[in-house]
């Protein structure tokens, strides 16, 4: 089991270094203090070399006088000096002739266990034999020297021929060996402490040199790789010097600006795409076909789901934005543009309801195209979507037709009108000479008021021409309904009755009246009467009625026409949509423009229809008390 593991770097170099520099110092301890005490015992064996030889020729000379008791004085002495711990002679038999220790005498030494035979016959040479340390008889560490007694000639009278018997005895002299092992000990330990200064001294001088030279440096590598990771693209290391780690931070810190330099730029060029997208009046969003996600959409598209301006639906699916759902669109039931480019790979249009935050909806038209772009490396399918808002598209068609309108009416009645008013001024002058002159003729009185008369319905229809070509006020004003049934229809007379169309009116007395203005409510009656004229093309009636129902005022327009079939039915208010019985093309913004204008004033329109026999649609509108202040 781990108990526990060593990740920084100074710890390791640390524990790595003093694990060596111990197991090398124990090393170097223990191959001293083993060189120290052989030395020791090579000097000590020498020094008892040259004693033992002293002592040698004292013995020998006793033993060539046959002092017998002169000799073990000699060796009783011996046995005595200070770090002696016993002294013997020991016959080639092994046994031991004379000894510091009584108790000793006619004891047998173990020659033959050191592999020394003193008395056979193939020992025919004196033996070298060596110091050792041993143990003694009483269990004490000695180191025991052996020194060999060589036969001479004048010892052959007792020892034998020189030849046969080459070594009279050994003299075998036990040294303390306590001393040498204290000062062998004594000598490692001083060893030792100079070791384990010299490891301190080492391991202090490699941590601050570590520190200094590779912790340090690397730490503030870590910091700044770290707060780059973090996001904080100014962070450098600012390492100094021209070592490996200080070219090694000056390339990180170029590496760094380059970094920080290129995210810059690409945060600009997001910057800039998304205000070049946002400046686009139509609502765009491109789509990752693979997982439906959303990639970049603009203000306009946010606008169109009802999102605040800073709330991007970037990376949210496409089905969840536009259309509330949590899973993709099925084809069968919604027109998905990615469905439709995923079959043929064209461009496609389409019309499509998108969920607005707050609730609600908001239709729109949907024009979308396939992109190929290279993300990461990799070829990826993309689709970039427009959306434009049929509200706004409405309300500036209609601004433009009102417009144009406005100056049809307007010009037609500036030509018509400023002639009318010359020829009135001259018709006033001749009427004041006839006046003047009351010999002329009654009938060219007649004849002249007749005139006079007809130029005034002229001037009422410029009037009504100039009031259909006002533009819209910005607030709602008091309209009385009837006059402005009436004095439009009266514009369409002559159509009409070129179409074979008879137009009756069935207009409630007192005049109804609501909040809105003069010249939008009639271009609503223009087109609803319009509309009825076009759907009858052999001729027929078209019956305008109006009328209090409680709080709202009907106003109603009912044909005789060719009707609206079932298909046609769900798609008649719808922007664009044309489908005229005479043949003629439209615009198909008629309707959708009074459905505009009546839902903005707080009002609805209906219908109902049988093909064949006609149709019959109902404007109802809040009755001008309702929406008064007050």
């Amino acid at each position: 089991m781990v108990f526990f593991r060593i990740t920084s770097l100074r710890h390791k170099f640390l524990l790595g270094t003093a694990a060596g520099l111990l197991t090398l110092s124990l090393a170097l301890i223990g191959l001293a203090a083993a060189l120290y005490q052989h030395q020791l015992t090579q000097e000590r064996s020498q020094a008892s070399r040259e004693v033992n030889r002293l002592l040698q020729a004292a013995l020998e000379n006793a033993m060539l006088k046959r002092d017998l008791p002169g000799l073990r004085e000699i060796v009783t002495q011996m046995g005595q000096q200070h770090g002696v711990r016993g002294a013997m002679i020991v016959a080639p038999n092994g046994e031991i002739r004379f000894a510091s220790d009584p108790a000793q005498l006619g004891q047998v030494f173990p020659l033959r266990a050191l592999g020394v035979c003193l008395d056979c016959p193939q020992q025919n040479s004196p033996v070298a034999l060596t110091t050792q340390f041993t143990l003694d008889a009483q269990g004490r560490e000695v180191m025991r020297s052996f020194n060999p007694v060589a036969n001479k000639p004048a010892c052959t009278g007792c020892h034998g021929t020189a030849a046969a018997h080459p070594i009279n005895g050994v003299l075998v002299v036990d040294y303390d060996a306590v001393p040498i092992r204290r000062q062998a000990i004594l000598s490692a330990v001083g060893l030792a402490g100079m070791g384990g200064v010299l490891l301190l001294a080492t391991l202090l001088g490699g941590a601050w040199f570590i520190h200094r030279y590779v912790l340090l440096p690397v730490a503030r590598l870590a910091d700044a790789s770290r707060a780059l990771a973090a996001g904080h693209m100014e962070s450098r290391s600012h390492l100094s010097g021209h070592d490996e780690l200080a070219d090694l931070g000056h390339t990180f810190d170029q590496m760094a600006e380059s970094l920080q330099s290129l995210i810059r730029r690409t945060r600009e060029q997001e910057a800039f795409l998304q205000a070049l997208v946002d400046a686009i009046p139509d609502g765009i969003r491109v789509i990752d076909s693979e997982n439906f996600r959303i990639v970049l959409d603009n203000q306009a598209y946010r606008d169109q789901i009802g999102l605040l301006p800073a709330h991007s639906h970037a990376g949210t699916p496409c089905h969840l934005s536009s259309q509330g759902r949590a899973t993709p669109c099925p084809p069968s039931m919604v027109c998905c543009p990615l469905h439709e480019i995923g079959k043929n790979g064209q461009p496609c249009k389409s019309l499509m309801n998108f969920s607005r935050a707050e609730g609600g909806e908001r239709q729109v038209e949907v024009f979308a195209a396939p992109l190929l772009a290279q993300v990461e490396g990799v070829e990826k399918h993309f689709v970039v979507e427009s959306s434009r808002d049929l509200a706004k598209l409405l309300k500036f068609s209609q601004e433009q037709k009102l417009a144009e309108m406005a100056r049809l009416a307007t010009g037609v009645a500036h030509e018509i009108h400023n002639p009318l008013a010359s020829i009135r001024l001259a018709l006033h002058a001749m009427l004041r000479v006839t006046e003047m002159d009351a010999e002329q003729p009654t009938v060219l009185r007649e004849y002249l008021q007749m005139v006079d008369g007809e130029i005034d319905r002229c001037i009422d229809v410029t009037e009504r021409l100039l009031k259909l070509g006002i533009t819209p006020q910005a607030t709602a004003q008091l309209v009385a309904v009837n006059p402005a049934v009436e004095e439009t229809l009266s514009l369409l007379a002559w159509e009409a009755g070129e179409d074979k169309v008879s137009i009756s009116t069935q207009l409630e007395i007192p005049t109804p009246r609501i909040m809105a203005t003069d010249s939008e409510l009639r271009a609503v009656v223009l087109n609803l009467a319009q509309n009825a004229i076009h759907a009858m093309p052999d001729g027929g009636t078209l019956n305008v009625s109006s009328r209090h129902d409680g709080e709202l005022v009907e106003i109603v327009f009912e044909d005789t026409g060719v009707g609206i079939t079932a298909e046609d039915a769900p798609h008649v208010f719808d922007p664009f949509f044309s489908h005229r019985a005479d043949g003629q093309s439209g615009t198909g913004l008629g309707l959708s423009i009074c459905r505009s204008i009546i839902e903005g004033y707080g009002g609805k329109i209906e219908f109902d229809s049988q093909p064949g026999r006609g149709s019959r649609f109902v404007v109802r509108l809040p009755e001008a008390s309702t929406r008064m202040p007050g």
